[in-house]
C-alpha cells in the first residue's frame, strides 16, 4: 500500500515572515533571520509571537529537507509529521548566535539568561474635561538615570571590578533577628557596601564621569499627547523611557490621566450631563438660554411652542456629548437636567390671575357642613435628611437603654431533653 501524498497548501508564509524571496540562498536566510530576531527579541521589547514565527520559519527553511517538503506541500505537511519543527525559539536563537547578543547573562539555560526588567515609573497627569474633549499635548521634563557613556555602564576605566566581600557577590545580605522566645526572623536587604550591585570598584579605577555608579542623571522632555475621548485613569505609555541600568531591560514611563472636576459638566462614558434651573414662568411658558460648550461654542437651547417642562425632567441633544476615543468624529449625547425654581409665595391677586388661565382645581367632594366637621391640620417645612438622622439616633438610644435594663445581651440556650 502506498501513502497518499499530502494535499498541497500555502507555501509562501515562511518566506514572507523572514521578508525574503522563495529563491533566497541560505546566506540570505541567515542574514534576514539575524536582523529580524534581534529586532523582535522579547528582552528588547519585541513581540513574543512574532519572535516565535521567525524562529519557526528559519528552522524550516534553513533545513534543506524541510524546505523541500514545505515548498512542495506547504505548512500542513510539516504539521502532519513529514518535517517536524516547533522547537524552543530561544534555544534556536542561542544556537544561532552562540550566546545572547544582549550581554550580562552568564550561565544556566537560555531562558535563565534573560535580562531582568527595570521597574516602570508611574506619573499622574492632571487634565481638564476640556482637554479630553478637544485633545491636547503637554511637554513634561523628567529626570532619569542613563547608562554612563564614558564607561558604557561598567563603572570603571578598565572595566575591572571585585566581588563584594560583604554579600559574596549576591547583592543582598541576610540577617537573623530574634523576635520572641524560640522565634527568629530572617530579613533580606540590599547590601549597603556595594549598593546591591554585588561588586566593588576600586576608588582609583572608578569612572570619572559616573564615579563608579555606572549611570548618570539625564533630563528628557516628553510630549504627552492626550487624545480626544480619553477616560479618567487611562494610561499613556512611553516604552523603554524609565531609568536605565546595566544588564537590565529598561522599564516604561506611564502617565495615568486624572480628570479634574468640572464646575458645570459631568461625564458618564461618552455622554455629558449639565443641570439647568428654569423659573416657573419659563417652565410653563417657554424658555431659551445659551450654553457655552467645552470647545467654547455657543449652543442655543430653547423649548418647543406650548411645551411644559416638569421638575427633574431630562432632555437630550444628539452628537453634543464627548468624542469617542479613537473615533473623534462620533460623539455621545448631551443631557440637560431641568430644575424648576418655584416662587416662595403668591399674593391673592397673583393666585386669581393664575387660576384664570390654568385648569380649575379639583373638588374635594364634600359639602360645606361635612368640611366643617373635619379636623384642620397645619403643614410645616421639614428637612428629610435631618429627620431621618434624628429618628436613627433615637432608635439607637432606645436600643442601648434596653440593653442596660436587660443586663447586656441575653444568650439563648437549648433546653436539655
Amino acid at each position: 500500500m502506498f501513502a497518499r501524498a499530502p494535499k498541497k497548501s500555502d507555501n509562501t508564509k515562511y518566506y514572507e515572515v523572514l521578508g525574503v524571496p522563495k529563491n533566497a540562498s541560505q546566506e540570505d536566510l541567515k542574514k534576514a533571520y539575524r536582523k529580524a530576531a534581534i529586532k523582535n527579541h522579547p528582552d528588547k521589547g519585541g513581540d513574543p509571537e512574532k519572535f516565535k514565527e521567525l524562529a519557526q520559519a528559519y528552522e524550516v527553511l534553513s533545513d534543506p529537507e524541510k524546505r523541500d517538503i514545505y515548498d512542495t506541500y506547504g505548512e500542513d505537511a510539516l504539521k502532519e509529521g513529514m518535517g517536524g519543527g516547533g522547537g524552543d525559539p530561544f534555544d534556536l536563537f542561542q544556537s544561532f548566535f552562540g550566546g545572547s547578543p544582549f550581554g550580562g547573562m552568564k550561565g544556566g539555560s537560555s531562558r535563565g539568561r534573560r535580562q531582568r526588567r527595570g521597574e516602570d515609573v508611574i506619573h499622574p497627569l492632571k487634565v481638564s474635561l476640556e482637554d479630553l474633549y478637544n485633545g491636547t499635548s503637554k511637554k513634561l521634563s523628567l529626570s532619569r538615570n542613563v547608562i554612563c557613556s564614558k564607561c558604557k555602564g561598567k563603572g570603571s576605566k578598565s572595566g575591572a571590578s571585585m566581588k563584594c566581600a560583604g554579600c559574596q557577590g549576591s547583592g543582598v545580605k541576610v540577617t537573623i533577628r530574634q523576635v520572641g522566645p524560640s522565634m527568629i526572623q530572617q530579613v533580606q536587604q540590599h547590601c549597603n557596601e556595594c549598593r546591591g550591585s554585588g561588586e566593588i570598584i576600586n576608588e582609583k579605577d572608578r569612572c570619572p564621569q559616573c564615579k563608579g555608579e555606572k549611570v548618570v542623571q539625564d533630563k528628557k522632555v516628553l510630549e504627552v499627547v492626550v487624545e480626544k475621548g480619553m477616560q479618567n485613569g487611562q494610561k499613556i505609555t512611553f516604552a523603554g523611557e524609565a531609568d536605565e541600568a546595566p544588564d537590565m531591560v529598561t522599564g516604561d514611563i506611564v502617565f495615568v490621566l486624572q480628570v479634574k472636576e468640572h464646575p458645570r459638566f459631568k461625564r458618564k462614558g461618552d455622554d455629558l450631563f449639565v443641570e439647568h434651573t428654569l423659573s416657573l414662568t419659563e417652565a410653563l411658558c417657554g424658555f431659551q438660554f445659551v450654553l457655552t460648550h467645552l470647545d467654547n461654542r455657543q449652543l442655543l437651547i430653547k423649548s418647543q411652542p406650548g411645551e411644559v417642562i416638569k421638575p427633574e425632567q431630562f432632555k437630550a441633544i444628539d452628537d453634543e456629548g464627548m468624542p469617542m476615543y479613537q473615533r473623534p468624529f462620533m460623539k455621545g449625547k448631551l443631557y440637560i437636567h431641568f430644575n424648576i425654581d418655584f416662587p416662595d409665595s403668591l399674593t391673592p391677586e397673583q393666585c386669581k390671575t393664575i387660576e384664570s388661565v390654568l385648569p380649575p382645581r379639583p373638588s374635594v367632594g364634600l359639602t360645606d357642613m361635612e368640611l366643617d366637621e373635619c379636623e384642620e391640620t397645619t403643614l410645616h417645612d421639614v428637612n428629610m435628611e435631618e429627620e431621618m438622622r434624628r429618628k436613627q439616633s433615637q432608635a439607637q438610644e432606645a436600643y442601648e437603654e434596653d440593653e442596660e435594663h436587660m443586663g447586656g445581651p441575653q444568650r439563648v440556650q437549648c433546653a436539655q431533653q
